[in-house]
């Protein structure tokens, strides 16, 4: 494939998430039809399925698209230091907070509509597999179980995000990633 016809690809694909992520906003997945998205996305009908077979394939490739680009967000501190620790963090290493931002239309959708069921428990499970990769790499507290603790801090995470995304963003990525440092920062000398 040469590089036009990959950028009309990307191109064509970028259309359609943003084509879907806004339908979403308004109505169910099981309610929208690929119609619906290509007449929004101004692709025919031919392309939506020289891509896809269906919707669901759709939104699964937005939401892998989005998982993967939270990974790579979560784990950017651990490109800048050495050894991953509450002392060394800054408010500007912390960069989940920017992705959050940045896909904004697609946790808000996840947050406050049931049109992505189940969507959350997915967001938080890979919080959680990410979270207890970093405790892995860090001493091991013998008395603390590896998976309780995972669970608390993404779900603590996931918890200020949401409640991020209830207040409509009013607050910056950098405010919020500078209040989260605050309050890992207390909690460790609780």
């Amino acid at each position: 494939m040469n590089e036009y016809q990959d950028r009309r690809v990307r191109k064509s694909k970028k259309a359609l998430k943003k084509a879907l992520m806004s339908l979403l906003k308004q109505q169910t997945l099981q309610h929208i039809t690929v119609m619906e998205i290509v007449t929004k996305a101004d692709v025919n009908r031919g392309t939506f399925y020289k891509h896809y077979q269906y919707k669901e394939q759709l939104l699964e490739e937005m939401v892998d698209d989005v998982i993967a680009d939270l990974i790579v967000s979560y784990r950017e501190p651990l490109h800048q230091f050495k050894e991953l620790n509450v002392d060394n963090l800054t408010g500007s290493s912390i960069k989940i907070f920017e992705h959050v931002a940045s896909y904004n239309d697609f946790y808000t959708v996840i947050a406050k509509s049931n049109a992505l069921e189940g969507l959350q428990s997915r967001i938080c499970q890979k919080l959680k597999d990410l979270m207890k990769e970093a405790a892995s790499s860090q001493q091991p507290n013998q008395a603390i179980d590896l998976e309780l603790i995972a669970s608390y801090q993404a779900y603590a995470l996931w918890g200020l995000i949401i409640e991020w995304i209830q207040q409509d963003f009013k607050y910056s990525a950098s405010y919020i990633a500078n209040q989260f440092l605050a309050i890992l920062q207390m909690n460790r000398h609780v």
